[in-house]
């Protein structure tokens, strides 16, 4: 819905547009948010303080989000070249949710849980098995050439594929990045074998743009920028593959470390430091 077009005096490439559903999405998400945290706060009971930290990484989750949807990202990736596509999708699936769970305080999203029926559903689809196959089937779906084409037509499916693609990468990092206890993360083992099957698909994907000797889809089958359709799609691989592994093998090599160090440390035993500052949490002093 491209409403105010602006001109910076260069090539008719360079001119973009701001996307107003996009524009009152982040307001709606920017708003709500402090609403919530600063006026519903007293609602809610057991309501901790909001962290200026979390603050912070909501409102870069949703500065990310108009930088991938509402600026000129979106224009380029709007059937003129693929690789600008597949970064959209890659920062919608992969950076914006992470900030989004790191943003949002855990009494709110435990709130969402007391609701009825919500907590039960959210363990169904929070059980790893569930998570990889929804989230790939969003990821698969979204990325066919019939659903590519049906993006670039309307202005609602693409908004509602990037919701959707927003919403699957919260599940899918919701086994790594939990806050609350009534949906834990994964142990750090089974998050790296989970982590690690979760990049399988998209590596097929690329796998598939890389070696491909025509355009994927219509609506990027010609050159645009001077950059040949060919080498757009290897672009758009080379962003699957080594955007989208770099992400997840850093959360990998995270997992592996803290998981040697907790091992390393349960072999050899508590610390006295640990033994003090556990008896000062209980009322004693270590000293006395």
């Amino acid at each position: 819905m491209p409403l105010l077009h602006i001109s910076t005096g260069g090539p008719n490439w360079f001119q973009w547009s701001i996307q107003l559903d996009v524009l009152i999405l982040c307001a709606v998400l920017f708003f709500g948010y402090f609403y919530v945290v600063s006026n519903l706060r007293y609602r809610v009971i057991d309501a901790g303080r909001v962290k200026r930290s979390q603050v912070a990484y909501f409102t870069a989750g949703v500065a990310v989000i108009y930088l991938a949807a509402g600026g000129p990202l979106h224009d380029l990736a709007d059937g003129r070249l693929v690789s600008a596509h597949m970064f959209q999708h890659l920062l919608l699936m992969m950076v914006v949710p992470p900030l989004f769970i790191a943003g949002i305080p855990s009494w709110v999203w435990q709130s969402l849980l007391r609701r009825p029926g919500v907590l039960p559903a959210a363990k169904f689809i929070t059980r790893p098995l569930i998570t990889l196959g929804i989230v790939n089937a969003v990821f698969l779906f979204t990325h066919l050439p019939e659903a590519v084409d049906l993006q670039l037509e309307s202005s609602a499916v693409h908004l509602g594929v990037h919701i959707a693609q927003v919403n699957a990468g919260i599940l899918m990092w919701w086994l790594i990045l939990s806050p609350v206890a009534e949906l834990p993360r994964l142990s750090y083992p089974a998050q790296m074998g989970y982590l690690f099957l979760q990049s399988l698909i998209p590596s097929v994907f690329a796998g598939v743009f890389t070696f491909a000797e025509g355009a994927i889809y219509d609506a990027y089958a010609e050159p645009y920028w001077g950059v040949k359709v060919i080498e757009d799609q290897q672009i758009a691989a080379a962003i699957m593959k080594i955007g989208g592994t770099l992400i997840l093998w850093s959360f990998i090599g995270y997992a592996f470390f803290k998981w040697f160090a907790d091992e390393e440390a349960a072999a050899r035993g508590p610390r006295l430091s640990d033994v003090e500052d556990e008896l000062q949490e209980m009322g004693f002093s270590a000293k006395g």
